[in-house]
């Protein structure tokens, strides 16, 4: 049976919808990936095209609350904050976690500049996200990153 892994971040916008869909792609056998956001707006469109340029599309994907999380009943091995220290401390305890993990990375939907500085910061923040991603599944996966 796979492990649910729920990646949280403020409106899961960008930072935890990328770190579900490299999950997803890369040790989705073992782990049943998830996102939510301490406070859901809506997804970020720089992210969506940066994912898209690396042939993942999330665009259909909807933002969802760290709460609906706590009451749709699933149990979680991991719980992995991917916003900034402060933000992670406001992430709820969640029943049955096993383990909770932190790692910060950039908000994009705080980058300033033109729509092309946003996106070259964003792709940064994705390029992270995916290298994390990747040695937590050499690291946690029994059968590695794909």
């Amino acid at each position: 049976m796979k492990k649910n892994v729920l990646f949280v971040c403020i409106h899961n916008s960008a930072r935890s919808q990328m770190a579900e869909a490299f999950l997803k792609e890369m040790c989705g056998a073992e782990f049943a990936a998830h996102s939510a956001g301490i406070e859901p707006g809506r997804l970020n469109p720089i992210v969506v095209e940066a994912m898209r340029e690396i042939g993942i599309d999330i665009s259909g994907n909807q933002t969802k609350t760290v709460a609906d999380m706590i009451n749709s009943g699933k149990t979680f091995a991991y719980v992995i904050t991917v916003c900034d220290e402060t933000s992670a401390e406001r992430c709820p305890i969640f029943p049955g976690v096993t383990k909770r993990l932190h790692w910060g990375f950039p908000d994009p939907s705080a980058f300033q500049g033109a729509p092309e500085q946003k996106l070259a910061r964003t792709r940064e923040v994705r390029d992270a996200i995916r290298r994390k991603i990747e040695q937590w599944c050499d690291a946690t996966c029994s059968v590695g990153a794909a």
